[in-house]
């Protein structure tokens, strides 16, 4: 099918750092085809030329794939630049004369902006006739409220159909988070040892060494719970907890998330821990006073038969000084003085699995020794090279109708009312935002157990 690619946002930092590299990866792999199109929208008054040569200098530095300068070229001729004012209904008659003689089987259309300016292009989407039965591509935050969320949620659903939604989490399309399914699916090993009674406690992990650095107005209304817990890392979670992985995906999430234990007022003090890096409120356009959290760690429990009573461990922080995404499988000892099994899957920016085993101490006095089996797939160029980037994994699939890694609109309205009724009970128990320092591991978190076990494997 010949396809269109609408991006909402065409001079913005996402399009240039991610999208545009990642449909070049695809043009290169020869994934899209002589007759697609790639319309980029914005205020700025480039010509046509000059936005090629913006969007190839962030192709050059951020493509997966080296950049050939015949296939470069033969890439740019399918992106065209279309200047208009997306918040005003009048100027959506330019996109409609635009699409008045192209006409496409496959369409795309990428709300790469602020969720502020969702419903103002929902509603001009409806005059421009010419663009047959759309996929809505949505970035997050997916509303600036939870009530706004709904009602954006209503409006897209009644103008463009329920299926035609793809609310993206390009977490979700990296590679490890699905290896993920295929270490439990196909390891026997690891498939029956799943579960409480054989794992003591699990680590999800997000940390950065960056700051806010440009975002200061965003984050100032977002912090760490809404950026990165709301959906990164309980994305993760559900991943990793799903009672049955042969199951439908989305619909093994949602019972995740329906399963979480309520952290409020009666135990938010021993669940939640937030802090903030020393310098935050120096930048920019960042309230010298804000209290806002850089940094969360979580205790959650799932109320479910496979989880009941195992620990997971949510921490997600910047300014620290491990960065890296990570999942950690505590299993439990088989002996009080024997080391636990460990199973670590490295998301980024290592990529692979280590196992850890205890041996047998070549010298027998020293007794047991703990040994690492590790693999890393992204040490070697060729698989590197070879793995798609997430953006680049997620709009093939968008082009290719394949929903299933996307997030739907039931686990998007749970994890909000989940991270809500966290900040509502943080805020009125009146717990403290600690200050700590940055190149550290981020603020004590003793407060969510007082099992060293559990906290050994802590990664921040």
């Amino acid at each position: 099918m010949n396809s269109s690619i609408t991006i909402f946002g065409g001079t913005g930092d996402l399009t240039y750092r991610k999208l545009m590299p990642a449909l070049y990866n695809l043009f290169a792999r020869g994934l899209l085809n002589g007759n697609d199109l790639i319309c980029a929208i914005g205020r700025k008054d480039y010509k046509q030329e000059d936005y090629h040569k913006l969007i190839t200098k962030w192709i050059e530095e951020f493509a997966r794939l080296e950049v050939k300068e015949e296939v470069l070229q033969a890439f740019l001729t399918h992106v065209h630049y279309l200047k208009m004012d997306l918040s005003k209904k009048e100027e959506y008659s330019i996109l409609q004369t635009f699409y008045q003689d192209r006409h496409y089987d496959n369409t795309i259309v990428y709300y790469a902006v602020a969720p502020s300016f969702f419903e103002v292009i929902t509603d001009g989407l409806s005059q421009v006739t010419n663009l047959s039965k759309p996929k809505i591509v949505l970035e997050k935050p997916f509303g600036e409220s939870l009530e706004q969320a709904f009602y954006l949620n209503e409006k897209l659903e009644a103008q463009f159909g329920k299926d035609a939604i793809y609310r993206i989490d390009h977490y979700l399309g990296k590679e490890m988070i699905r290896n993920i399914l295929t270490i439990r699916q196909t390891n026997y090993l690891i498939a029956n040892m799943w579960s409480k009674e054989h794992i003591q406690c699990v680590h999800i992990s997000a940390a950065e060494r960056v700051g806010v650095g440009s975002r200061g107005s965003y984050y100032e209304q977002a912090g760490a719970l809404k950026d990165m817990v709301q959906n990164h890392l309980l994305q993760i979670l559900t991943i990793v907890a799903l009672d049955n992985p042969d199951a439908e995906l989305a619909q093994q999430q949602k019972e995740v998330l329906e399963h979480l234990r309520v952290i409020d007022a009666s135990n938010v003090k021993d669940s939640v821990v937030l802090g903030q890096y020393e310098g935050y409120r120096l930048e920019e356009e960042v309230d010298p006073t804000s209290n806002v959290e850089t940094y969360a760690a979580l205790k959650v429990h799932i109320d479910h038969k496979r989880w009941k009573g195992v620990p997971f461990y949510i921490c997600t922080g910047k300014r620290c000084s491990h960065p890296g995404i990570e999942v950690v499988v505590t299993f439990k000892r088989m002996k009080k003085e024997v080391a636990p099994n460990v199973l670590i899957i490295k998301i980024q920016p290592t990529e692979g699995v280590d196992l850890q085993l205890n041996v047998r101490h070549p010298q027998e006095e020293l007794g047991l020794k703990q040994v690492w089996m590790e693999y890393c797939q992204n040490c070697e160029d060729i698989f590197r090279l070879n793995t798609p980037e997430a953006y680049e994994r997620m709009l093939w699939a968008c082009l290719n109708n394949d929903a299933s890694w996307f997030s739907k609109w039931d686990q998007i309205a749970l994890s909000w009312k989940y991270v809500d009724g966290i900040k509502e009970a943080y805020k009125q128990e009146q717990l403290p935002v600690k200050s700590y320092p940055v190149d550290s591991s981020g603020p004590s978190t003793s407060e969510l157990t007082n099992d060293q076990e559990d906290h050994q494997w802590r990664i921040a």
